[in-house]
C-alpha cells in the first residue's frame, strides 16, 4: 500500500534530473512509476527517492521498455 506524500515525493525527487515520466496510484494500492531518461539519470532520481522514502518502500520491481517520444517533465498522473 503507499505511504501518504510518495507521489509527491517522486515528483519532487525528478526536479533537477533529466528524466520524463509519471507516477500514479495503482487500483491495489501499490504506485506504478515510468521514468525515462539516460541510466545514470534514472539511477540518480530513484536513488534520491529511495534515500527519502527511507524505510516506506517495501519492494519494486523494473522493466525496461522502448522509449515513449513526447514526453516532457515528470508529472503525477491520475489514479486508474
Amino acid at each position: 500500500m503507499q505511504n501518504v506524500g510518495f507521489r509527491a515525493t517522486a515528483s519532487e525527487c525528478a526536479d533537477g534530473w533529466a528524466v520524463t515520466g509519471w507516477v500514479r496510484n495503482e487500483p491495489d494500492g501499490t504506485v506504478l512509476m515510468e521514468v525515462q531518461g539516460v541510466r545514470s539519470e534514472i539511477e540518480g532520481m530513484i536513488g534520491r527517492l529511495c534515500e527519502r522514502m527511507a524505510g516506506k518502500i517495501r519492494g519494486t520491481d523494473s522493466t525496461p521498455m522502448a522509449c515513449i517520444e513526447g514526453e516532457s517533465g515528470f508529472v503525477i498522473a491520475r489514479s486508474r
